[in-house]
């Protein structure tokens, strides 16, 4: 049985996840921020960190990878598409937003690059990598399937969805990934966004504006 925190992080409070074992190994997703939050937690609760994996590299989902990378020596996954935005703000969109007070990048050293769509044995933990991207061009969602839970980034919220007015974004791409990705997993799955609460995708087929009609 896996073990699934949250953590909201930075100005846009995004999620983050860290999903460990009863052996304390773990893994942590989209670590958008407050890196001294995160050690403090997996220090305290003596975890065991393997790799962090990223659902896609808007600044808010990677400004806390260098000091993760650097403090737990672990490798990161990303999305062939966007290895080059974790270190172009413009591309990730920290040079976009004046009020930031420095370009949030990651920079490069030796990422584990995912080209197509696989099944993840890292550890003990099982999992699998989908494509789905919408709101950017190299959106991953990784699949628990057999613990029952999703992360999806920012592809799919609750009763809402990813934007796509950002840089490679576009609506109807989206909209296929969540339908022919994420709609497809049983109904009581648990899916963790990269913002706001969890739902599951009987919810969004019943509540979601955005869905409806699709």
């Amino acid at each position: 049985m896996l073990n699934v925190k949250t953590f909201c992080l930075g100005p846009v409070q995004t999620n983050c996840y860290i999903v460990n074992n009863k052996e304390k190994d773990c893994l942590i997703f989209d670590p958008g921020d407050e890196a001294n939050k995160l050690i403090k937690a997996i220090r305290t609760n003596q975890l065991k960190p393997k790799a962090i994996f990223l659902t896609h590299t808007h600044f808010d989902h990677i400004g806390a990878v260098d000091r993760l990378r650097e403090e737990f020596n672990i490798p990161l996954y990303v999305h062939q598409k966007e290895v080059e935005w974790l270190s172009d703000p413009m591309k990730n969109g920290s040079g976009k937003y004046r009020e930031l007070p420095d370009y949030i990048i990651a920079k490069p050293k030796e990422e584990h690059i995912i080209k197509s769509e696989q099944t993840f044995t890292i550890e003990g933990f099982t999992f699998n990598a989908v494509f789905t991207p919408g709101h950017s061009p190299g959106s991953i969602s990784y699949i628990f399937e057999h613990d029952g839970f999703a992360i999806v980034g920012d592809t799919l919220f609750e009763q809402s969805i990813g934007r796509t007015d950002l840089l490679g974004g576009s609506l109807e791409v989206l909209l296929k990934s969540i339908h022919n990705k994420l709609l497809v997993l049983p109904e009581d799955f648990i899916i963790y966004p990269g913002h706001g609460s969890y739902t599951t995708p009987a919810a969004e087929m019943d509540m979601n504006p955005f869905l409806n009609g699709f």
